[in-house]
């Protein structure tokens, strides 16, 4: 039995290395693809040069990305959010953030880390507007929102989960198009950008919030009314529950 144990320690401990192996290959191809990427597009050309720039060759291209520029294109995607994750993390052992100033917080950084690659973030987004990459830009952008979503903080499980992934995709994807248009100093008109959009957010689930508690008064009454009714003289519920119909026009 010891012998077992053993066996399978060493078996997931060499599992273990290998994808680690492989992770950084992957780091190492794509960041060497990424210049070439600029002139060349998301292809099997441009990810070619960057394998034989960093030294891996052929071999070593097929190892990391065997979908070709598709699983290129997704660890652009996982890299960029890793690193995102790792800034605002620092950023916030300096400084404590609320939430919506976290969301905003992550954007930025990943912006800041997109900025040296800027032409190859233009290429990606033509990349994927192609009919056949559709999936996979959906796909792309909604793991993009919940790794800032999760970097903030945010812990939800519930309907509030896709809720606030589905606005933040919206906010994220337009500041992006926006950013790659902005020739404002230091990326400053962006960024006021992003403060409008993260603003228009806040005021979804502040009226979220409100038709909340108002649903919520709304139960309270009609338990009052089961509850309390045979002491309420007749028809007094009824005009209350008037009070929240729209009125005829006359």
């Amino acid at each position: 039995m010891a012998k077992r144990k053993t066996k399978n320690r060493t078996t997931r401990g060499a599992r273990a290395e290998r994808t680690t192996d492989v992770a950084r290959l992957r780091d190492k191809i794509l960041t060497a693809s990424l210049r070439h990427v600029a002139f060349d597009g998301w292809t099997a050309k441009a990810m070619a040069a960057g394998a034989k720039d960093a030294g891996a060759g052929a071999t070593g291209l097929v190892r990391a990305f065997p979908g070709g520029p598709k699983d290129a294109a997704r660890h652009f995607g996982a890299l960029t959010d890793r690193r995102m994750t790792q800034a605002l993390g620092r950023q916030l052992r300096r400084t404590p953030l609320r939430t919506h100033e976290r969301v905003a917080a992550a954007v930025r950084a990943r912006l800041r880390i997109l900025a040296p690659h800027r032409e190859a973030v233009r290429r990606l987004l033509a990349f994927l507007a192609l009919p056949f990459n559709a999936t996979l830009a959906a796909k792309l952008l909604w793991r993009s929102a919940d790794a800032v979503w999760r970097a903030a903080g945010d812990t939800s499980t519930d309907f509030n989960y896709y809720t606030k992934r589905s606005l933040l995709a919206g906010v994220y994807g337009s500041t992006l198009l926006f950013w790659l248009a902005d020739e404002s100093g230091d990326f400053a008109a962006t960024d006021a950008f992003l403060e409008r959009r993260i603003a228009d957010v806040m005021k979804i689930f502040s009226v979220r919030a409100r038709l909340k508690s108002v649903g919520d008064g709304l139960a309270m009454a009609r338990a009052l009314s089961e509850k309390f009714g045979q002491f309420v003289p007749p028809g007094l519920w009824r005009r209350f529950g008037q009070g929240f119909r729209p009125r005829r026009s006359a």
